[in-house]
């Protein structure tokens, strides 16, 4: 079984066609790249599955089921704006997402914010912009759920921050977890991708196994990016 399946799925804003007939599937303990530069829609496709925005037409099924209130409490979705409250402690967000999701790991986020240098005891409101995307990541990926929707997550993070985030993905993946990392930043990210969907203007233009991409087009991953969007 597919872990979610995405059919014919469509979101338009008055008369503006935001996603249009997106189909694809995803599948368990893989690592996929949602790719594709600004405004062509791939923030629109995560709320969508999320549950935060009602698509127009079309069905996700996440475990062979209609999206619910249930089972959006499968997934983990962490979105690019910087969610997380100013006036709290970083022990504080932890608190808070600990009584908002009976699947998170408090224990676990407190030992991986102490590995990465994340001080419990920081006010949010007075860490750099390389603390506040580690945070955002380490809440998403504490929650023990079959999938991770990661929105952005190396936007305006310095380059050993980057390294960091990307470590903590690859070790919250196993053969029963997904993650999808959106980015526009691919040699970044390429590395660690076992699929990609690269998303134009709300339409799917290619999907499939990064290395088969490798293969059948003769260039790497970013390769393929730019020319696919080389007149976005």
């Amino acid at each position: 079984m597919q872990l979610l399946e995405v059919k014919n799925l469509n979101k338009k804003y008055n008369s503006k066609t935001a996603l249009n007939n997106v189909s694809f599937n995803l599948e368990h303990g893989k690592i996929y790249g949602l790719l594709g530069p600004n405004g062509s829609g791939k923030t629109t496709l995560m709320k969508v599955i999320a549950g935060l925005h009602k698509q127009s037409s079309g069905q996700i099924l996440l475990n062979g089921n209609p999206l619910s209130y249930k089972s959006k409490s499968e997934l983990s979705y962490m979105p690019t704006e910087n969610f997380i409250c100013e006036s709290f402690k970083v022990k504080d967000a932890i608190k808070f997402y600990a009584n908002m999701y009976k699947d998170f790991r408090e224990e676990y986020a407190f030992n991986i914010l102490s590995e990465i240098n994340v001080d419990k005891e920081f006010k949010v409101s007075k860490l750099s912009s390389g603390l506040v995307g580690k945070l955002k990541v380490a809440l998403a990926l504490s929650r023990d759920v079959d999938l991770y929707m990661l929105d952005e997550p190396l936007n305006g993070v310095d380059v050993l921050s980057r390294d960091i985030i990307m470590d903590l993905i690859t070790r919250t993946y196993n053969e029963s977890k997904t993650i999808v990392i959106s980015t526009h930043l691919v040699s970044e990210i390429e590395k660690i991708l076992d699929s990609v969907i690269f998303i134009k203007n709300g339409n799917i233009e290619l999907s499939g196994e990064a290395e088969e991409l490798r293969i059948s087009k003769g260039m790497s991953v970013e390769g393929i990016y730019k020319e696919v969007f080389k007149n976005a």
